[in-house]
C-alpha cells in the first residue's frame, strides 16, 4: 500500500520479497521505497517548493513500515498481535493529527482575541 508494489511484482522473485525490499530500505532509505504517487499527492497539499515529506512524517511512515514488517513475518508466531497493530496505528494517527489540531485551536483563539 505504501510502496505501490504488489507482492507479485516482477522484482520479487528468487527469494526476494516485498518484505525483504522494505526491510532492506529501513530506516535510511525509506524515501526510495515510498510510492511516488504518495509523494505527488503530498505535494498537492503543500506550498510550492515544499513538496517533500517532513522528518516527522518520515518517522511515522517508518513506524508504519515496521508494523507491516511485523505483520508479515514468515512465522505466524512472530507476527504482531492485531490489537497491538491497531493500538500502534491509532497512536501514529493521533501524533500526526495532534499538531494540526493544536494549530487550529491557536488560530481560533488568536482570532477570537483579536476580534473581542
Amino acid at each position: 500500500m505504501f510502496t505501490g508494489k504488489r507482492p507479485t511484482h516482477d522484482m520479487f522473485k528468487e527469494g526476494f520479497s516485498i518484505h525483504n525490499f522494505v526491510m532492506a530500505a529501513l530506516p535510511e532509505r525509506i524515501t526510495e521505497i515510498i510510492d511516488p504517487i504518495l509523494l505527488q499527492e503530498r505535494s498537492r497539499h503543500r506550498t510550492p517548493g515544499n513538496i517533500t515529506f517532513s522528518d516527522r512524517h518520515l518517522q511515522h511512515l517508518n513506524s508504519i513500515f515496521e508494523i507491516g514488517l511485523a505483520c508479515s513475518a514468515e512465522s505466524p508466531s512472530e507476527r504482531m498481535d492485531m490489537s497491538d497493530v491497531v493500538s500502534k496505528l491509532c497512536s501514529i494517527r493521533d501524533k500526526l493529527l495532534r499538531p494540526t489540531h493544536y494549530r487550529h485551536e491557536r488560530q481560533t483563539l488568536n482570532t477570537a482575541q483579536s476580534t473581542g
